[in-house]
């Protein structure tokens, strides 16, 4: 039998969450938009709950199910995604040290990108370059072995916490002729020599969350900040690039999931709007073109939370993607919190575009989870692979 009912944790969650994001993240959302600052206060205030980035690597110590990342996700976002990714910010740096590091490196270096309520500890993961987006192979940045250091060269692109980070998980190559094997990853700390400010970028959505570009220039540091990494020169790469990889198509659900939060917040603000508007002495929500809208709207939203929840279920089951079901949630959630949004504006008319509501935000917002962790294209030719390799079915 199947069930779609939440378990007491995961109600807890849900319910703290959405607690938190109406009191604590709604009020200031507008605050942190229109001033681009990274919201120190709240992930502090995040972290005394438990949420955000856990020495263990989860988001929750002790959380037994793995749908609570992205109904967490959810919920934050559906306050703010700009404030929620903050709050979240180290996540990804932590997926890719989980995935690469050796068990003695996890615990050193989760510890070092773990907040609490007095302290902001940050981590960035940069793999991204101005050649390199969704093409990893491409990536420019080297790592050369000399002696018992590496010494890094390169530019990373528009980096979610760079140069703001108290640890930077770079992707880089040993030796291109390797392809995949020869891609490591490398951990650079705050303050290291040759680890130098790129551009910080002004951005449509997203502006409590900070992005810029992270320049290495000569940056060395000791061999065993290699991820993974053997004792000895001339050693096995490690995982590298499939450890990046890996990285991404597990936390696709959790990205839906914040699309996911924005697309709600636009449906309810709509559906809330359209029962109030009086136009032609009745509500607008008794003329058909707005309902219809606003019925495809709330079936779009939760056929988004089916498929985050189903592809966050088989993550935590360890079931593989055989049609990459982490690129599917992820790439129909942010198309649906994009058009919803849109949606959303449509319904409210000219107040829709005005500032004085928050849809007109949300649709900014929006627009980047079509692109970032692979954008949608890339996730459509991932899915169209894996449809392809599937078995014939009947």
């Amino acid at each position: 039998m199947v069930s779609f009912e939440l378990s007491e944790e995961e109600r807890m969650v849900q319910q703290v969450a959405h607690e938190f994001a109406r009191k604590e993240i709604r009020p200031v959302a507008a605050y942190y938009d229109e001033r681009e600052e990274v919201p120190y206060d709240l992930i502090k205030k995040a972290a005394g709950i438990g949420f955000g980035v856990s020495k263990s690597g989860s988001v929750l110590d002790g959380a037994s199910s793995s749908l609570i990342p992205s109904i967490l996700s959810e919920e934050l976002s559906w306050g703010c995604a700009g404030i929620a990714l903050a709050i979240n910010s180290s996540g990804l740096a932590g997926a890719a040290i989980m995935a690469t590091a050796s068990p003695e490196q996890r615990v050193e270096w989760m510890a070092r990108i773990s907040s609490d309520a007095d302290e902001v500890h940050l981590g960035a993961m940069c793999l991204t370059e101005p050649d390199a987006g969704s093409d990893v192979s491409n990536i420019q940045t080297t790592a050369t072995r000399d002696g018992d250091d590496y010494i890094l060269n390169g530019e990373k692109q528009f980096i979610t916490n760079g140069n703001i980070a108290d640890v930077h998980v770079v992707f880089a190559t040993e030796d291109r002729s390797k392809g995949w094997g020869g891609i490591g990853a490398y951990v650079v700390p705050k303050g290291t020599p040759g680890l130098e400010e790129g551009t910080t970028w002004k951005k449509m959505g997203i502006r409590a969350s900070h992005t810029a570009n992270v320049v290495f220039n000569d940056c060395r540091i000791p061999a065993v900040n290699k991820l993974g990494a053997p004792s000895t020169p001339g050693g096995s790469a490690g995982p590298g690039a499939l450890g990046a990889l890996m990285t991404l198509e597990r936390t696709r659900p959790v990205v839906g999931a914040y699309a996911l939060g924005i697309g709600r917040a636009a449906y309810e603000y709509a559906l809330d709007y359209a029962k109030e508007r009086v136009q032609f002495g009745r509500s607008i929500m008794k003329n058909q073109g707005v309902s219809f809208m606003l019925a495809d709207m709330a079936m779009a939203v939760d056929s988004a939370r089916m498929m985050v929840w189903r592809a966050a279920w088989m993550a935590g089951a360890n079931v593989p993607y055989l049609q990459a079901e982490g690129s599917m949630a992820k790439c129909f959630a942010s198309d649906m919190a994009m058009k919803v949004t849109v949606d959303a504006v449509q319904v409210l008319g000219g107040q829709g575009y005005m500032r004085e509501h928050p849809v007109e935000k949300w649709v900014r917002d929006a627009k980047i989870f079509q692109i970032f962790e692979g954008t949608n294209q890339i996730q459509r030719m991932v899915i169209g692979r894996a449809l392809e390799a599937s078995p014939k079915r009947g």
